[in-house]
């Protein structure tokens, strides 16, 4: 009898933890597909229009586009940009898009748009602002949207557009700047936007790590702390939201000595609280986020929910992540060092971009 019972607890035992090992297992496992981009120049942002059109921009000018969901990729470079940065892109259609660029000078901050699929490219806006540096975009829709930099002297030189042709300052709408607040490019992802009005600029580099949003399109600010530790090269780089309040930010710190703190938390507000997560298996800093379900393409494209709505992807320079639950739980992405852009247009197509010119497509 004491063998039996030993033998059945045993038993009993080994089905618990065959229970929770199933119930820690991923409930779906991404396909990483490596795709040809033409270019050997890294990539920073990947911005799809759909799940056939996408956009990537990076160094040295360079940008590179498919219409056959990543089969066949052209790169380019836009003209005047050579020698700077496309930290970020975004696609409106087969022959229309838009990038952001910076370099050492203050005139290297320039937004260029292109409407006959990158053979020629138009300056729309050239900073004149000395110490102004401008790290990302988003669009509401292809005429409207906005474009953020760091504070210069405790004000943030926002800009807006509504016609997707001239850029108006907006820095008497945001809030005051913290010392030395701004935030980090993050592969175009250091603001997120959500439906036709709603958007939200994660910053660091000062004592408080805030989230800064807007739910009028931008007409008026409002300024939340995170739970992030803040300071010079650290604080909230990225942000992503799947609707009006459900979003997730990511953060950590560029000092290598600091590489434990990434970090990720998530608000069901808004983004007036925060809480954090567990910890993503990644070092560093997040430099990419984003929603299988919420895309960069503009007009807010879903294509998708029910249980892919809390699924959520990480990019770092020391590797990727994912998590089916909104970071409950995380599952390192193999083979997936050095990217740092991530965006999906339906959880059967999404892309993660990185160095040396190198895309993976990611199908759930």
């Amino acid at each position: 009898m004491p063998n039996r019972a030993l033998a059945s607890l045993l038993l009993m035992m080994l089905a618990s933890s065959t229970l929770i090992a199933q119930s820690t297992s991923p409930a779906h496992q991404p396909k990483l597909t490596p795709q040809n981009s033409g270019t050997t120049n890294s990539l920073i942002a990947v911005s799809p229009v759909n799940d056939r059109i996408v956009w990537v921009s990076g160094r040295n000018g360079t940008f590179v586009v498919t219409t056959d969901g990543g089969k066949t990729w052209k790169a380019g470079v836009v003209q005047g940009a050579e020698a700077l940065e496309l930290r970020d892109v975004q696609g409106i259609s087969a022959t229309t898009a838009y990038v952001l660029s910076i370099g050492q000078q203050p005139g290297d901050f320039r937004i260029y748009k292109t409407e006959d699929g990158g053979a020629n490219w138009k300056v729309q806006f050239r900073n004149q602002i000395f110490g102004a540096f401008y790290d990302c975009f988003a669009f509401w829709t292809p005429e409207r949207g906005i474009a953020i930099s760091d504070s210069v002297n405790g004000v943030f030189p926002n800009l807006r557009t509504n016609d997707g042709k001239t850029w108006e300052n907006i820095s008497k709408n945001m809030p005051p700047a913290l010392q030395n607040e701004g935030s980090f490019a993050s592969s175009g992802t250091c603001i997120g936007k959500e439906g036709t009005s709603n958007a939200w600029i994660v910053t660091g580099n000062a004592a408080t790590a805030r989230v800064l949003a807007t739910n009028d399109g931008g007409n008026t600010w409002s300024a939340y702390n995170t739970p992030f530790a803040s300071s010079q090269g650290a604080g909230a780089f990225s942000v992503a939201f799947r609707d009006a309040q459900n979003g997730m930010i990511g953060g950590g710190d560029l000092n290598p000595k600091n590489g434990n703190h990434a970090a990720t938390a998530i608000s069901h507000d808004g983004g007036k609280t925060w809480s954090l997560t567990s910890s993503p298996p990644v070092m560093g800093a997040v430099y990419g986020l984003s929603y299988l379900t919420n895309t960069t393409a503009v007009g807010d494209h879903r294509s998708a929910g029910g249980s892919y709505d809390h699924i959520v992807i990480i990019a770092a320079n020391t590797g990727a992540a994912w998590s089916p639950d909104e970071g409950t739980s995380w599952y390192a992405l193999p083979d997936a060092t050095g990217y740092w852009g991530v965006a999906f247009a339906n959880p059967q197509a999404g892309w993660i971009v990185g160095t040396k010119g190198r895309i993976l497509k990611i199908s759930f």
